[in-house]
């Protein structure tokens, strides 16, 4: 069962409960996935025009990983959401969005720690030859394609700028 349809699935059966909370963060989710599509489908319609619309909307389909990225992002708009709100104090509203960042989590793969990060890190920096912080961009190039959907990128940019240091 792909990613996509373990939501769907999700999403009937918490619509059948009567779930709000979840049934308005899935919802969101399946249009953000929804609209991701969309995007890559008018991508691939510029790119292949000699294709047919069976063919477009097949390709156009998201991966896991992709519905990742889409995870990720929301999950992100929801921390940057808590943060504005705790500055207003709406404590009804982070608890929203904090219950609405647990619902999501769900849907990822088990993250990598912090120490895993770090000595993935570490392994990259020393195979490139890293030795201070203009380097970042090296590291993060090769490093990113190795974590992605497995950690958030703030994360990893952090950890290496601590091991590149000042």
């Amino acid at each position: 069962m792909t990613l996509k349809e373990k939501i769907r699935k999700d999403f009937k059966k918490i619509l059948k409960e009567k779930k709000e909370i979840e049934i308005s963060t899935l919802r969101m989710l399946n249009a953000a996935i929804l609209n991701r599509e969309k995007k890559k489908r008018y991508k691939l319609s510029k790119e292949k025009p000699n294709l047919k619309e069976k063919d477009l909307e097949k390709e156009s389909q998201l991966t896991d990983e992709e519905i990742i990225e889409v995870i990720f992002s929301e999950v992100k708009k929801r921390k940057e959401a808590i943060v504005e709100f705790k500055k207003g104090e709406r404590m009804d509203l982070v608890e929203k969005e904090k219950r609405e960042m647990e619902i999501l989590k769900k849907y990822l793969p088990g993250l990598l720690s912090e120490e895993e990060i770090k000595r993935l890190a570490e392994e990259i920096i020393e195979e490139i030859g890293a030795i201070n912080i203009k380097d970042i961009g090296r590291v993060m190039g090769v490093l990113m394609p190795k974590v992605k959907g497995k950690a958030e990128g703030g994360l990893v940019s952090k950890i290496v700028k601590e091991l590149l240091g000042p």
